[in-house]
């Protein structure tokens, strides 16, 4: 079993296994518990994962780099999470509903989200990008963890439309959060609630090592997925680096809440390669061996090495990389081309309906804008 760096004396790896089936090294293992359900995985599978992967990577790099330059307000970076996101996704029936943070680009990928907008909200051009009902995946949420009790109560919900409305639809939910969210009272009261009503709800955290600059063992003494015994449901703690433990493991999670035996707790241990946001510098507080030794872990490379082994050609490995540098000019381009919205339009969103309140501060926004003087009319031509 791998140890995780400790930062602080009380902390221990606790009693929970955690679940590693492709190790660092691209060898696959197997386990009794979690093989059944990744049996029929093929090869193809396997690199449309990898694709998807390098596809987001590129993405993630590209809109790294458009902030520096100024063409974003921030971004959050999800390097070397992909395996964590693209193996659970891969796991999710597409009729379940997911809540995601603010680093899940992967997931939103998976659920056909144009990337592009997620960045229009970057760019503080949208507050939102795209349509949830439609994608079946939630609007990025800033509020840090106060997408977990809105997802519990979306769980809720469905139970209840199953139980009350004789609806047939077998639906369920999935929030993801990081360590730090994880310590947030929002995160406690959620896991009460949903252990009391048998929420349909899975519980994924990206334990990716760090909140902000604090970390992990200094925010907790035990492994998270341990955590969940407290509740009264099941925790399943697993390498987030492995897509195929991770897949399993989801996998497994969701069979069971869609059998309707209650919430899942799934801690997937990753790690941030970059920085936690544009407006970081993790420099300041960690050391250029703790980011070297996790890059030997990178869920990437891992699964590279799996596919060479399996026999996967040069040509595929060449097809990706052009396809994925292909994307990344295809995003910046549409960036570089967005047109800012009209102020106007920020009336349009504060209600579902018409209210008068709201039409009366447009109308005086536009008295008030129509005060200025236009370009090019006033006397002399200034």
């Amino acid at each position: 079993m791998e140890t995780t760096e400790s930062h602080h004396p009380g902390a221990t790896e606790g009693q929970l296994r955690r679940v590693t089936i492709l190790d660092e090294n691209g060898r696959r293992g197997s386990d009794p518990t979690f093989d059944p359900y990744i049996k029929d995985l093929t090869l193809e599978d396997l690199q449309r994962s990898y694709t998807d992967m390098l596809m987001v990577r590129r993405f993630d790099d590209e809109a790294t780099s458009l902030q520096r330059q100024g063409k974003l307000a921030l971004w959050v970076p999800s390097k070397g999470q992909e395996a964590a996101q693209v193996g659970s996704a891969n796991a999710i029936p597409t009729q379940d509903f997911i809540f995601p943070s603010y680093r899940e680009h992967a997931l939103a990928y998976a659920r056909g989200v144009d990337l592009v907008d997620i960045l229009k909200v970057f760019r503080g051009f949208a507050p939102g990008g795209w349509d949830p009902k439609k994608h079946r995946f939630n609007l990025y949420s800033f509020v840090l963890a106060s997408q977990i009790p809105h997802a519990v109560g979306y769980a809720m919900g469905q139970k209840l439309d199953r139980e009350i409305r004789g609806r047939e639809v077998d639906e369920a939910t999935v929030v993801y959060f990081g360590d730090g969210a994880s310590t947030e009272g929002e995160a406690h009261e959620s896991m009460v609630f949903a252990a009391s009503y048998d929420a349909p709800v899975l519980f994924f955290i990206q334990n990716n090592q760090w909140a902000i600059s604090v970390p992990f063992a200094t925010q907790s003494r035990l492994p998270l997925a341990e955590r969940a015994a407290g509740y009264g449901f099941e925790g399943i703690r697993v390498d987030g680096n492995d897509i195929l433990g991770v897949q399993a493991a989801t996998a497994y999670a969701m069979d069971k809440i869609h059998r309707g035996e209650g919430p899942v707790l799934i801690e997937a241990e990753t790690y941030r390669i970059g920085a936690h946001t544009t407006a970081d510098d993790p420099t300041k507080y960690r050391t250029r061996e703790e980011e070297d030794e996790w890059t030997t872990k990178d869920p990437l490379v891992r699964l590279e090495r799996y596919l060479r082994d399996q026999g996967t050609p040069e040509e595929f490995f060449e097809s990706a990389n052009a396809e994925a540098k292909k994307y990344g000019a295809s995003i910046r381009e549409a960036v570089l081309a967005m047109e800012p919205p009209e102020f106007d339009a920020a009336f349009e969103h504060v209600y579902a309906e018409k209210n008068s309140l709201v039409e009366r501060e447009r109308a005086w926004f536009h008295e008030y804008e129509a005060g200025f003087e236009k370009s090019g009319t006033a006397e002399g031509g200034r």
